[in-house]
């Protein structure tokens, strides 16, 4: 079975405060939902119309575990502390098995 990928991508954190509320609630349940961060920062280097803006890629087991992390009780309460403290891109990816 694939590995499912959460990459999510940061236009502009547009409230500190809520963005640092949500953070110290996201991590700890993404990784509970299984999640390993293996990317988690600014790019070093962008090219093309790559944006200088935090990236963050979480690694699962499935993408199914992906969903399952996302819908979890614990992400949503992460995502309700956020609220419009940021500008982001979230996508799922199927890894190549």
């Amino acid at each position: 079975m694939a590995k499912g990928y959460l990459v999510v991508t940061y236009r502009a954190i547009n409230d500190q405060e809520k963005w640092s509320a949500y953070a110290k609630l996201a991590g700890p349940a993404i990784q509970k939902a299984g999640g390993r961060f293996i990317v988690r920062g600014m790019p070093s280097k962008t090219y093309e119309k790559g944006m200088n803006q935090r990236v963050v890629i979480v690694e699962f087991d499935s993408v199914q575990k992906v969903h399952e992390a996302h819908e979890s009780p614990d992400y949503q309460v992460a995502l309700r502390a956020l609220g419009n403290g940021a500008d982001r891109d979230m996508r799922v990816v199927e890894g190549v098995a």
